[in-house]
């Protein structure tokens, strides 16, 4: 008898002689949870299901976001229905909380709205690689309130949204994989510069890597203080930053193969000396072989 008087006990008046009663508090408190936890559990699912498919990464994360907060927010509707609040209640004091919260949590609100156009717009995708800065990495996921990037040496970087959406981004994989590099080599002057472009662009053709269109190109850039230098132009499908290095790294080694078949010489920093006297200097070259077997003797 107890019990039942404190379940029905009722513990404040609203509105037009509504009251709450403790089972309202705790059968909307249990709803709220679970309708919290449901709604998590069923968006997550769908996100799994999707990225199991041929659907895009961040697509399937953008579904699994719009997703979950779309049942919270029928899941907090149905709590108020179940208290028996009105809606309506909420205007005018939603309307002095909304400036508070606004001048206190302005950053947070900036950085909320601004996940929302991330994911709307898409500039920016779940296993893009990106440029943030000086911080190249791959995005990880993009929350409510930053995204998470993981660099290419392994740290993880947490963004606020509003930093990657006013400030200037670097999409390397917006479009396509497909990234144009080069590498540059200068070889000693005096060397036959066709055959050194020859070689450059036969070590870029057979590299299985480098893709055949657009074609590798080889530019005689200029004539250095040391060296001749040739750059080779191309274009590779790459994943990663690192790999992109590795593909870089194996074709100076087929070019220095190449080279040093041909006979064909990598240049080296080189410095020539004039000594301008006015008169010629004396050279002499003095014998040190006496003055050692001078000093054994005296020694013995």
């Amino acid at each position: 008898m107890m019990w039942q008087e404190i379940w029905n006990k009722r513990l404040f008046e609203i509105t037009d002689g509504q009251t709450i009663s403790v089972s309202q508090i705790i059968l909307a408190g249990a709803l709220l949870l679970s309708g919290i936890a449901l709604s998590l559990l069923i968006s997550r699912l769908i996100e799994y299901r999707l990225k199991k498919t041929r659907i895009d990464r961040g697509l399937a994360h953008t579904v699994q976001k719009v997703l979950f907060y779309t049942m919270l927010v029928i899941v907090a509707l149905t709590v108020l229905h179940m208290l028996n609040i009105p809606i309506t209640m909420f205007a005018v004091a939603g309307g002095a909380l909304a400036i508070g919260v606004g001048f206190g949590a302005q950053n947070i609100i900036n950085n909320f709205i601004s996940g929302w156009i991330l994911t709307a717009e898409r500039p920016v995708r779940v296993g893009d690689l990106v440029e943030v800065g000086s911080n190249l990495g791959r995005i990880e996921s993009i929350g409510t309130r930053c995204t998470h990037i993981r660099r290419t040496d392994g740290i993880d970087m947490m963004v606020p949204n509003s930093v990657i959406l006013e400030r200037t981004v670097v999409n390397w994989t917006l479009i396509d994989h497909d990234i144009r590099t080069s590498v540059r080599i200068g070889v000693q002057y005096g060397s036959p510069t066709d055959q050194v472009a020859k070689l450059l662009r036969q070590a870029a053709d057979k590299h299985d890597q480098i893709l055949d269109s657009p074609d590798p190109i080889v530019i005689f850039e200029d004539f250095g203080d040391n060296a001749l230098i040739f750059d080779v132009f191309f274009w590779c499908h790459v994943e990663s930053e690192m790999a992109l290095r590795l593909i870089r790294s194996d074709l100076r080694f087929h070019i220095d193969k190449q080279f040093s078949d041909a006979g064909i010489v990598i240049a080296f920093p080189q410095q020539d000396t004039h000594l301008d006297t006015p008169v010629p200097l004396d050279v002499r070259l003095i014998s040190t072989s006496n003055t050692v077997t001078g000093s054994i003797d005296q020694h013995d």
